[in-house]
């Protein structure tokens, strides 16, 4: 059982930059691949960006160039740098890790782009 929580979330205004953190459990944490997810009020569940290893990447193309997800395997941690932040960022975020072919998601945070 891997257990994760978000961290991180808040309100900024347009052009803002936050940062997520995603604390794992396990051992094993070097091994997960990583992701961050978000979920805006009627809308579905998408993919913001994965993270194979240390480099291996993925993007959204809405978030391509200004968001960056890294890994602290030290930490057990999980980072989703968010720059340039845009209203229709606001959504609640998830980290979500694939072990073993089980998906384990976090309860979420929630961001929120306003002035």
């Amino acid at each position: 059982q891997v257990q994760l929580v978000e961290s991180g979330g808040g309100l900024v205004q347009p052009g803002g930059s936050l940062r997520l953190s995603c604390a794992a459990s396990g051992t094993a944490f070097s091994t997960y691949v990583v992701a961050w997810y978000r979920q805006a009020p009627g809308k579905q569940r998408e993919l913001v960006a994965s993270l194979v290893g240390t480099i291996t990447t993925n993007y959204a193309d809405s978030v391509k160039g200004r968001f960056t997800i890294s890994r602290d395997n030290a930490k057990n941690t999980v980072y989703l740098q968010m720059n340039s932040l845009k209203p229709e960022d606001t959504a609640v975020y998830y980290c979500k890790a694939n072990y073993f072919l089980s998906n384990y998601w976090g309860q979420g945070t929630q961001v929120t782009v306003s002035s």
